[in-house]
């Protein structure tokens, strides 16, 4: 791996006739790091990645992947792994012989083929499935088998187009248990595209919002919610007869724009305005209702999640 960055773009621009699907898209992405690529359908993630991987050329700009610039395509080819959201898988081959295959493009001799996708089977959780049939497997051992793949020349960034579309809960751990061992294991830079955004929470170091060929967000998962995520809400648990006594010790702050007691349960509802940050809003509710010695019985919040500054960034799509 080259030092500095693992994945530069600087104005990176595609337009397809008046339609411009990227627009002058800027990216820097260090090394081992799990970035979550996202935006609404349209917003040009798969352009991007096209472009990136060297699928697509670029009308203007410039990237390099692994300090490779874009003008070397066929030696960036050879530092990435791809796994298209589409991915084909021939049903009358084996995973291994299919793996094998793979690694023999790249180079490798049969001997040196068959252990290194004897490896990778084992890396994914299909030791004991490599002599079964494609055609057999089921949707996660398919997405699990395409990440192996993408992993066949050790590479240095690896892009995943949607990889937990449709499994099971199970099958989504097992594929975000990859996703994370890629990047701490192998050290490799891992560029996830994708609509399910709890995966991304889980996963993702950091995280870019696309909307109508721009970036319209990026940063890690907290900065990004605390800079873009509309008003949250939260609930306070008191003891019933201190309902009223909270009310007016959080009464006139920002914390509590609008509260209401709910005397059976002694819960109060809170509302944060955007801006707020969590740890400012906790600290605050919190401390006033110690001063006025108001037991606290529990407190939490609502919103505030990456789906919120997601919606809040790409309300126009």
């Amino acid at each position: 791996m080259a030092a500095g960055p693992a994945l530069v773009a600087s104005e990176l621009r595609k337009t397809y006739g008046r339609i411009v699907a990227v627009e002058s898209l800027d990216l820097e992405v260090a090394a081992g790091t799990v970035l979550g690529f996202l935006g609404p359908n349209g917003a040009g993630k798969t352009t991007a990645i096209r472009m990136l991987t060297t699928i697509l050329p670029a009308d203007g700009g410039s990237f390099t992947v692994a300090g490779v610039p874009h003008s070397r395509p066929a030696k960036i080819r050879r530092r990435v792994g791809v796994l298209p959201e589409s991915a084909g898988y021939p049903p009358a081959q084996s995973g291994e012989e299919w793996l094998c295959y793979h690694a023999e493009l790249y180079g490798h001799s049969r001997a040196d083929a068959r252990r290194t996708a004897r490896r990778l089977l084992a890396d994914v959780g299909l030791a004991e499935r490599g002599s079964t049939l494609i055609s057999a497997y089921s949707r996660g051992m398919k997405q699990r088998l395409g990440i192996a793949r993408a992993l066949v020349n050790d590479p240095d960034v690896v892009f995943l187009d949607e990889p937990a579309l449709g499994l099971d809960p199970m099958g989504q751990a097992q594929v975000l248990e990859l996703i994370g061992g890629i990047a701490r294991e192998r050290g490799a830079t891992v560029l996830l595209s994708t609509h399910v955004l709890a995966d991304v929470e889980q996963v993702c170091d950091r995280v870019v919002i696309l909307n109508r060929g721009k970036i319209v967000a990026e940063g890690t998962v907290a900065e990004v919610v605390r800079k873009a995520a509309a008003a949250r809400h939260g609930r306070v648990r008191v003891p019933p007869e201190q309902v009223e006594r909270a009310l007016t010790a959080l009464a006139g702050t920002d914390v509590l724009a609008h509260g209401q007691g709910r005397g059976a349960l002694g819960e109060l509802e809170l509302s944060l305005p955007a801006g707020v940050e969590v740890e400012t809003a906790a600290t605050t509710a919190i401390s006033r209702l110690i001063a006025a010695g108001v037991p606290v019985l529990g407190f939490s919040l609502d919103g505030g999640r990456l789906s919120d500054a997601f919606l809040a960034v790409t309300e126009d799509a």
